[in-house]
Formats: C-alpha cells, sequence, structure tokens
C-alpha cells in the first residue's frame, strides 16, 4: 500500500459516499415512476420480431430472513426463527417471477442468478430447491461453463451437513458462494453479535470446494467494535491459508441513526481514523503478499480469477450485485427490496415485507419506486464505471461515443477533481484521467466529482448553510 496516504488525508476524504452500483444512485429514485412507467420505458417499440435475438439476464432474489441481528448490519433482514416463513416466502417469489414473465413475454438465457439477503440458507433444502426449479419454469436457465451462479452463506445456519449443502448447490447449478466472516477474534464477534468460529468457516469452505463449486469468496470487515492489529492479522491469515478465489474487505460505516442495530455498538470500542487506517494496510499488506490483485476499492482476487481476467482485458463491469464479468445482462430483482435494470430503466419493490407480501398477494406489481436515465445520466454512468472498474477514464473514446467535448461538458466535475489530482490521487494526461494506486482506495470520492446528484445535494447543503 502506498504510504502517501495518511490520517489528515483520510479525514478530508472521509465522507459518506455511494457504492456506485449502479448510476444513478438508489436515492434518485421516485415513488411516481411505478410498473407501467418501467415497463413502457424497458419494453424495445416496436417489439422484436420473433426471431430476434434477446439481452442475456442476471436474476437477484433478496431471501431477508436471519435467525439473530449482526449489530454491524445495514442490509434489509428480518429476524425470525420461524422455518416456515421461508416457504411461504419463496411461493410468492414465484408468483411474482411468474407477473414479470408475463409483463416481458420473452426473454434471453440467465447468464448471472444471485441469492443474496438476508440469509439465504435460512431456506430449507427443499425450499431452495422449490425455488431454483420454480424460478427455472420462468427463465431459461442453463448450464453455460461461463455463467455466474452464486449464493451468500453464513456457515453458522445451514440447514444440513456442510457437505450435503454443498452438494445441493452444486445439483441446483450454483458454482459461486460468498461467506461472511467479517472477523474471528472472539471480542470482536461478542461486541458485533455474531459468533462464528473458524472451524466452521472452513469446513464449509472446503465442503464446498469438495463438491464442485468453482469460486469462492469471503467477506471481511474492518473498523469494528473491538477491533486490533494483532486479532485481525490472525484473521486475515486463517483466512487466506484457505486461499478463497476472491476476499472483500469492506470498512464499517457506523450509521446508528439510519440502523436500529448499531445502536447496540459502543462509539468508545470503535477504532479511530488512525486505527482504520492502519487495518486497512494491514489488510492491504497481507493479500498483496499473498498474491492477490486489487480489483477496486475493498475487493481483491487471486490472479486467474475470472474479474481479474476480465479487468485485463477492459470487460470488467459492475451492477447491483458488485463487480462482475456480467454487467451487460438485464437485471430482474425479486423479493422484498430487490432491485431491477431493464435497458435505460431501474425499479426497485417496496422495502418492508408485509407491504411487498400483500401486493403480491393482491396481484398487483411490488415495484415501489424507480427512474428512467436521461442522455446525461447515461454519459456519466459510463464514466463512473470507468472509474470504478478500470481506474481511468479515456477521454477520446467517451468523447466520440457521446459526441461532447469533455473539457466543456465536465468543467465543473474537472474543477471538484483539482483538490485530488493536488493530493496525488488522480493524474490527468492528455486523453485519460488515472486513479492512482492510493487514489484507488478513494475511488468513490473520484466518482463522486462526476456524480451529479451529490454535487447538487452538496451545493444545495452549503447554500443553505450562507443563509
Amino acid at each position: 500500500m502506498n504510504k502517501s496516504i495518511d490520517c489528515e488525508m483520510l479525514r478530508r476524504y472521509d465522507r459518506a459516499g455511494p457504492r456506485y452500483t449502479s448510476y444513478p444512485t438508489v436515492p434518485q429514485f421516485h415513488s411516481d415512476f411505478g410498473e407501467e412507467e418501467f415497463y413502457a420505458c424497458a419494453q424495445p417499440t416496436p417489439r422484436p420480431h420473433a426471431g430476434a435475438s434477446m439481452r442475456p439476464l442476471s436474476l437477484y432474489v433478496h431471501v431477508p430472513f436471519c435467525r439473530s441481528p449482526c449489530f454491524y448490519c445495514g442490509c434489509n433482514r428480518v429476524i425470525t426463527r420461524n422455518g416456515t416463513v421461508g416457504e411461504r416466502y419463496v411461493e410468492r417469489v414465484l408468483a411474482e417471477a411468474q407477473r414479470v414473465r408475463e409483463r416481458l413475454g420473452r426473454s434471453g438465457p440467465v447468464l448471472q442468478f444471485h441469492l443474496g439477503g438476508g440469509t439465504p440458507n435460512s431456506l430449507s433444502g427443499s425450499s431452495l430447491e422449490r425455488l431454483v426449479h420454480g424460478l427455472g419454469e420462468h427463465f431459461a436457465f442453463n448450464s453455460r461453463v461461463d455463467r455466474d451462479y452464486s449464493m451468500e452463506l453464513d456457515p453458522r445456519s445451514l440447514p444440513e451437513k456442510p457437505e450435503d449443502y454443498a452438494a445441493r448447490l452444486v445439483r441446483l447449478g450454483f458454482n459461486r458462494v460468498s461467506l461472511g466472516v467479517q472477523d474471528f477474534d472472539e471480542q470482536v464477534q461478542l461486541a458485533v453479535n455474531r459468533v462464528q468460529s473458524a472451524e466452521q468457516t472452513l469446513d464449509l469452505v472446503d465442503a464446498c470446494r469438495d463438491q464442485g463449486i468453482q469460486s469462492v469468496n469471503v467477506d471481511l470487515i474492518y473498523g469494528l467494535p473491538k477491533q486490533s492489529l494483532e486479532g485481525f492479522r490472525r484473521t486475515l491469515r486463517t483466512v487466506l491459508a484457505a486461499r478463497p478465489d476472491r476476499m472483500a474487505v469492506y470498512g464499517y460505516a457506523h450509521m446508528p441513526a439510519a440502523f436500529r442495530a448499531q445502536r447496540r455498538i459502543h462509539e468508545s470500542d470503535l477504532p479511530d481514523s488512525a486505527g482504520r487506517l492502519a487495518l486497512l494496510r494491514l489488510a492491504i499488506e497481507e493479500l498483496t503478499a499473498s498474491g492477490y490483485r486489487h480489483i477496486g476499492m475493498d475487493h481483491f482476487a487471486l490472479p486467474t480469477d475470472a474479474l481479474v481476467l476480465a479487468q485485463e482485458r477492459g470487460e470488467l463491469q459492475r451492477n447491483f450485485m458488485g463487480y462482475t464479468t456480467h454487467g451487460g445482462c438485464d437485471l430482474l430483482g425479486f423479493g422484498v427490496s430487490a432491485i431491477s435494470r431493464l435497458g435505460d430503466c431501474y425499479g426497485q419493490n417496496l422495502k418492508d415485507l408485509p407491504s411487498w407480501e400483500h401486493a403480491v398477494d393482491s396481484r398487483r406489481s411490488p415495484l415501489w419506486r424507480g427512474l428512467a436515465l436521461s442522455a446525461d445520466d447515461r454519459v456519466r454512468a459510463s464514466i463512473i464505471e470507468q472509474l470504478m472498474c478500470h481506474g481511468q477514464i479515456d477521454l477520446f473514446t467517451t468523447e466520440r461515443e457521446y459526441g461532447i467535448d469533455f473539457q466543456k461538458y465536465f468543467g465543473d466535475a474537472l474543477a471538484r477533481l483539482e483538490p485530488l489530482i493536488a493530493d496525488g490521487l488522480v493524474t490527468r494526461t492528455g486523453q485519460a484521467i488515472t486513479v492512482t494506486e492510493t487514489g484507488r482506495l478513494l475511488l468513490r470520492n473520484v466518482a463522486m466529482c462526476f456524480d451529479r446528484y451529490v454535487s447538487a445535494a452538496a451545493e444545495s447543503a452549503s447554500a443553505s448553510r450562507t443563509i
């Protein structure tokens, strides 16, 4: 890691910002954009002829149920130990999927399929099979070698033995899994209400590999309460010994006003800015020394991983599932709070479970809000994706593709970029804006310079302070 980044610089750039799994980001969605608006702008006009090819699909299903709350969590989840809720939820997801399929008419092959949450493996084995087979009745699942069928796993909540569950996943077509770890240190686990042994975690990793899962990702978090360099180093080395194909090392964002569970965390137990920076440096040093490549932001992968190869070819993309090799797919999201993208339209489902259930049971769309991208949104989305995936903006290609003069079009953004250039986070040459090694740790700050909505909000806040 570049040592030039220091605590003062980190403090200056320490501001809330989007992860840019979309642009515009979710806060820009609005509730007067419903089902009719979504399908009107998503459907080609006129409809494609019978022989026309369709864009491939990504499918996402949000499974919100967890057995207990992790205090750091900001996800949309429902705490329950009632095993039957999953069965009813699956039937509603399938009813929603049938309605969407009927509205779409035809659809392309499913190249990407992801179960997230919550805790997707809170579903029983039979409910999981019902979900996958039921979706397969409406959409074209396949066994292509380039497919990406993945699932988030909590080793504490498996409904059967690790080897049996992993075998079930393979039979259903899954080839990737992602395991949450966060930290193996006992004091940290107690402070965040997630007690999870290294043994049960590594047993699941081994079982997945033994049964034929091709790719394993592990998530860690730095900046948690009670975290120390020594404890986090032990966690890193324990995980690295298992050689996961991908790793994500997220920074904990403490926002107790937004997430009630975080109010159970004592702020005095959280590391300060210097401590957070030291934890981040440690993670990057350990990962890079072990041969992992820094994809971007907080994601790392082995040199042979598909994400690294896609980045080397200039083909890496980003969607609501994070970094992906299938960003060019249309995305259909099912379940409470799930997000869809068809063409240049976004739509999000209702965020609370009873409202989503009532909509589905009433044979109504649970779509709650969304938007259609403007011409300006499309230009900025391209710019931000270039930064997030490749750390560089190709000025010439952007000008040619969108018919703009980059200097004139992005004059305000380039002015906002100047302090980052002065701080060594970004360089600018004749035909490229490039993020430096240090700047890659602050990719969101670079991208925010080109985000019209963030800039407008900042200017509005600044104006209000002067009144």
